[in-house]
């Protein structure tokens, strides 16, 4: 930064000025930036006053004849207030763009007030131009500082929340107290909806799908049974709005469990983990049928075991084809040419196998308890192989 050493007078002359100048920049700053309209009312007014008193006491620090550390440190002091500004500016929930109108702003005002004294103190033109460049040089500085602490406040409030929101996301998951869950979520400030649907996304798609989801949507990735995949919670996708969750994930590689109440979205989570095994996408809801027949695979083999054992003494091939005929004659309700088409036989193989098929199994074919056990030990058949 340029130099334009102003005599002692002007500078006392100026610094006499100061609290005045403050005032009128935090007039103006009220009347033209909005979000600033009740932000200096009380105590936060006379903060910010002092600290414009501050900035303009370390740019006249720049403009004194003094030497030597002693000097450097009122402006220090002004850069490191304008850093802490910004980050307050975070908590207090305004953007940098209020905050870079009100610092051209306080240039202007700032600048109107500090040449008309330095006219007064008979300032030649070549010290003046020198003088207004220093002006708008050290607001720039301050301003770049407020934004550099804008930002890191956001990056930083930004992974407080994000931790927050995990904390409460495995308070969900591990079942934990209702109050234990209710406190995370007062800490993460997040409204608990009615429900909360359970997605399940490749690690790398999770930002890009966040996005496309309701607000407040928890997310975390530190799922040990998930490696490679991130844990969404969708808050209240259910009924019509569950159409909605599936469009947006329609073109991804995602799981979306059903709506549970949403201090039993783990019953969501255990479903759609149990797709994920089985190798499923998508909808859970579509997968109903496997995943009921699935629940339990050691009873479901001992059921095939038990309703199929007229089928161990033949030949693995033509078991198989007897297998495939018998579930086409329980799911097609015996429809033959319907049969024949899902099999994609003739119809007379169709009736030469169900001719075998009854040999086999007897009157056990029209036994309502029996035509039962066989239809949930195929039902899954041709998925499973």
């Amino acid at each position: 930064m340029g130099s334009a050493l102003l005599p002692p007078a002007t500078v006392a002359a100026i610094r006499g000025e100061l609290a005045a100048v403050a005032d009128d920049v935090v007039d103006q700053i009220i009347r033209e930036v909005p979000p600033y309209e009740d932000a200096f009312s009380g105590p936060m007014g006379r903060t910010i006053r002092g600290a414009v008193q501050v900035a303009l006491g370390g740019f006249l620090s720049l403009v004194s004849d003094r030497r030597g550390p002693d000097a450097l440190a009122p402006r220090a002091s002004a850069v490191d207030g304008a850093y802490q500004l910004g980050r307050g500016e975070v908590r207090s929930g305004r953007t940098t763009d209020a905050l870079l109108s009100a610092y051209r702003i306080g240039a202007r005002v700032s600048w109107q007030h500090l040449s008309a004294k330095a006219v007064e103190q008979g300032i030649d033109p070549a010290t003046m131009a020198s003088f207004a460049e220093l002006v708008f040089a050290y607001i720039d500085e301050l301003s770049a500082a407020s934004v550099a602490g804008h930002r890191d406040e956001s990056a930083s409030e930004g992974r407080i929340r994000q931790r927050m929101s995990e904390r409460l996301a495995r308070h969900l998951l591990a079942g934990a107290p209702e109050a234990t869950v209710l406190a995370s979520a007062e800490r993460a400030e997040w409204s608990p909806p009615t429900t909360l649907t359970v997605v399940i996304v490749p690690e790398y798609q999770a930002g890009t799908v966040l996005q496309t989801l309701r607000r407040g949507t928890l997310l975390t990735t530190d799922v040990p049974e998930l490696d490679g995949a991130a844990l969404m919670m969708v808050p209240d996708a259910h009924d019509r709005r569950r159409a909605t969750l599936l469009r947006a994930v329609r073109d991804r590689d995602a799981l979306v469990g059903p709506a549970r109440p949403w201090l039993d979205v783990r019953a969501s989570y255990d479903r759609a983990l149990r797709a994920r095994a089985l190798g499923l996408s998508g909808d859970t809801e579509l997968h109903l049928p496997r995943l009921v027949l699935t629940a339990d695979p050691d009873a479901l083999a001992d059921l095939r075991s038990v309703v199929l054992a007229p089928l161990d003494e033949l030949r693995p091939a033509t078991a198989a084809k007897l297998r495939q005929t018998l579930r086409a004659w329980l799911l097609h309700q015996g429809r033959r040419d319907d049969m024949a088409a899902a099999l994609f036989v003739h119809p007379q193989t169709v009736r030469y196998r169900m001719t075998q098929l009854r040999d086999l199994f007897g009157d056990r074919l029209d036994d309502p308890d029996s035509v039962l056990a066989l239809t949930l030990a195929l039902g899954v058949e041709e998925e499973s192989g």
